[in-house]
């Protein structure tokens, strides 16, 4: 059986690799992107064990494509989740890391 660190470190990366491939390809542009960013916490913040997530958008990489938008592009999050499990929590994210969108554990800790 997992500890709940374990859990914790589990669930902060099932959320993030389900985030990335649930919303990438979205239709989004740089007047849509505060509206995309709120559907997207609100949507996971629903999961069990969230605690807390943070996500922002590279409105930067947006480039118009005939129809007036842009697809959203792994390499356009930056999105900070924090899980608990128990007393257990992980925070984990997912960047930019030059061409790549790098999902990492950033720290695990207890709380009480």
């Amino acid at each position: 059986m997992a500890s709940e660190r374990e859990q914790a470190i589990f669930e902060a990366a099932i959320k993030l690799g389900a985030l990335y491939h649930q919303w990438v390809g979205t239709p989004v542009s740089p007047s849509t992107a505060s509206t995309l960013e709120s559907a997207i916490q609100e949507s996971v913040s629903l999961q069990p064990f969230v605690s807390d997530i943070r996500v922002s958008l590279d409105r930067s990489q947006m480039t118009e494509n005939i129809f007036g938008y842009s697809e959203l592009k792994g390499t356009m999050f930056t999105v900070e989740i924090i899980t608990r499990v128990g007393g257990s929590c992980c925070h984990a994210r997912l960047q930019r890391k030059g061409d790549y969108p790098l999902m990492e554990i950033v720290s695990c800790y207890e709380e009480s």
